[in-house]
């Protein structure tokens, strides 16, 4: 992999990114446009003003004009990273994001690092032990997780956990009353095991299931057999011949898991009142707050983006036999 070949790779990668964001907030802005949100009632919130100051507030919010001349608004604010201002906090869209979305990354990340891993074991001693009472326990929980939506996952961990048992609290980012400045590191991280526990249960299905699917084929295989009759047998065997060859599928297909991950997130975090963008996001489109809605919109895509951008780039990193050949394409 040479110089010219990772800046062909990356110029290639930054092309599509520009291509999306523009697609995006297009298609974005006129969905929004012609719904029968209003950005002035929405805040004024029904409040008596004389027609010389909605005028005013049509002028500023740019809803008297055509709609191309919003678009073209909208696209030069975007490139000069302007992205309008919240109508429910009162302050720069990209600074709300900003504050909420970290929150999100540490949520989604420490879910994202346990699904994988704890979908890629139990898939690995499902496809072992294919038939056995383990393979079934296995299939039975990843189709029916499956099967759940997420939100309802979320409620059924906060009753057991929260309500009846009563180990952790039964949301929010911190307690009630409390800065959070004055939050100790013990009250954070009580308050983001139910939300991560959730995420990480429905996001370890599908990894789980592709990798018992991908090792039960390929110890199927004929070199495996040829493997089997030289001796090799048991875990050697699997770690050997079998983990190496769908490890890379399945870091792939979890780093694809990007978007599912951010849509799971928006709901999980609206049952447990956890304070990031999933559940700025729901309250942006509840209260009509059209700036912040479409500044969410832009942060998912670029969110999803960088997941099959990780996606492509764990091809160059771990199998070195299709390196050259993927960045000669």
């Amino acid at each position: 992999m040479n110089k010219n070949q990772l800046l062909k790779f990356f110029g290639y990668k930054l092309i599509r990114f520009l291509i999306l964001m523009i697609a995006v907030s297009i298609f974005s802005f006129v969905l929004l446009d012609l719904s029968p949100i209003d950005p002035v009632n929405a805040y004024l919130k029904q409040a008596a003003v004389s027609e010389a100051q909605r005028q005013i507030l049509q002028e500023y919010f740019g809803t008297n004009v055509p709609l191309t001349t919003k678009i073209f608004h909208w696209l030069i604010d975007l490139f000069q990273g302007n992205l309008g201002t919240s109508l429910i906090y009162r302050a720069p869209v990209v600074d709300i994001i900003l504050e909420k979305a970290s929150a999100s990354i540490v949520l989604m990340a420490i879910s994202w690092l346990l699904s994988g891993i704890i979908g890629f074991l139990l898939g690995v001693v499902a496809g072992k032990n294919k038939g056995s009472w383990i393979d079934k326990a296995v299939k039975v929980y990843c189709y029916a997780i499956q099967s759940a939506p997420s939100f309802w996952v979320g409620m059924l961990i906060l009753m057991v956990f929260a309500v009846y048992l009563g180990w952790f609290p039964i949301g929010f980012g911190v307690p009630i009353g409390v800065r959070s400045t004055d939050v100790t590191f013990a009250e954070w991280a009580t308050r983001l095991v139910l939300p991560t526990l959730t995420l990480s249960l429905v996001g370890l299905a599908p990894i789980a299931m592709y990798t018992r699917n991908e090792l039960i084929q390929v110890l199927s295989s004929d070199f495996v057999l040829f493997a089997k009759s030289r001796g090799e047998k048991g875990w050697n065997l699997v770690k050997n011949h079998g983990i190496r060859n769908i490890l890379l599928p399945a870091i792939t297909l979890q780093f694809l898991s990007f978007s599912e991950l951010f849509g799971g997130a928006v709901l999980v975090e609206q049952v447990f009142s956890y304070p990031g963008i999933g559940q700025t996001a729901v309250a942006a489109g509840l209260q009509n707050d059209v700036p912040l809605f479409l500044g969410i919109v832009l942060f998912s895509a670029i969110f999803v983006f960088v997941g099959n951008l990780l996606a492509d780039l764990s091809y160059y990193l771990i199998d070195p036999r299709i390196k050259e050949k993927e960045f000669n394409d």
